[in-house]
């Protein structure tokens, strides 16, 4: 067998048994793919998935188990390539991120930029989802690392979580909105009577937001949900209700139309996270990204932590509003 036939087994798995989508992802044509495929499992003896007519319709157990060894060792072989890249101080790669709307809109871009300035060889692939997804991406090792949120302790897994900053929610209607009119924080109360505008994950019952309704025993009402904080700045703009999302969404051009209301004493305090596979070596112009994005972790540090070398002990994160006052922000 070779790296190549078990490249393509895991490409058919995370493309959900669809080898056009597979063969896409691998740069390989659908018969090379197939062809690839049959010559491992005549290799192995048995098939690792199982067909429907002439498509493919489950992994079977015992391909299963092949897989699970197929991405160790697909891992490892990256990560010996990494370790002779940095040791070459190669600058050229490809580095994948998996994260929310709202970081890669407004967090990302600026950092990106320095990114690209320093290693003008990195090629980098964001992957925009749901919080669920981001999580999936990266333990299925589809991506470098993964940028999520969350309202309390560090996201669920094996990875290794690195806190970059903490933020906070903003509420915003059009200027014309009676909430506009406050010459104050709104009251969850207040909130509550209008229709709401916010992310899609707020409709889970154990979303800070919709926690925070409940415990003052208020059901909030949902006019529409996105993941996409401009989408929801679009539809507040449109009348169809008062627009709650992270203050990082907020820019000086929505000042005109607009009215940002301050948030922070309704809804708990998030932190957004850097989530790392343990397994996994890092290049250079990765850990340089960390450094742009949260300039209070040390590069040094975070690589020693990840060889195990160090305890996980990161500096307590900056909150975003003080990141900009200071000139740090990079959206």
């Amino acid at each position: 067998m070779t790296l190549t036939q078990l490249r393509c087994i895991v490409a058919i798995a995370d493309a959900g048994l669809n080898i056009t989508l597979a063969a896409g992802r691998i740069h390989a044509t659908q018969p090379g793919l197939s062809k690839q495929l049959r010559q491992l499992e005549d290799e192995l003896g048995f098939q690792v998935f199982s067909r429907r007519g002439r498509s493919l319709s489950a992994v079977t157990p015992p391909g299963g188990q092949v897989l699970d060894r197929a991405r160790a060792i697909l891992g490892e072989a990256a990560n010996i390539r990494a370790l002779a890249a940095n040791l070459r101080s190669d600058g050229q790669g490809e580095l994948g991120i998996a994260t929310t709307h709202t970081q890669a809109r407004f967090v990302l871009p600026a950092a990106l930029g320095a990114l690209k300035r320093r290693y003008p060889g990195v090629s980098v692939h964001l992957k925009p989802h749901g919080d669920a997804e981001v999580m999936e991406r990266l333990a299925s090792g589809q991506v470098d690392f993964a940028i999520v949120s969350t309202s309390g302790a560090a996201p669920p897994g094996e990875g290794l979580a690195v806190p970059l900053f903490r933020w906070r929610r903003a509420v915003v209607v059009p200027r014309t909105h009676p909430l506009a009119r406050l010459r104050r924080a709104p009251r969850l109360r207040e909130l509550a009577r209008h229709p709401l505008v916010s992310y899609e994950s707020s409709l889970r019952a154990d979303s800070s937001l919709s926690l925070a309704f409940t415990e003052a025993g208020l059901v909030p009402g949902f006019a529409c949900t996105a993941r996409d904080a401009d989408l929801i700045k679009t539809y507040v703009r449109a009348g169809l209700g008062v627009g709650v999302l992270a203050e990082m969404a907020l820019t000086a051009d929505d000042d005109a139309d607009l009215r940002v209301l301050d948030g922070a004493a309704l809804f708990p305090e998030c932190i957004t996270w850097l989530v790392l596979r343990r397994d996994r070596v890092l290049r250079d112009y990765a850990i340089a990204l960390v450094e742009l994005v949260a300039p209070q972790i040390d590069g040094r540090e975070l690589r020693r932590v990840l060889a195990g070398n160090a305890p996980a002990r990161w500096p307590q994160p900056p909150a975003w509003s003080a990141r900009r006052g200071a000139g740090l922000a990079v959206a």
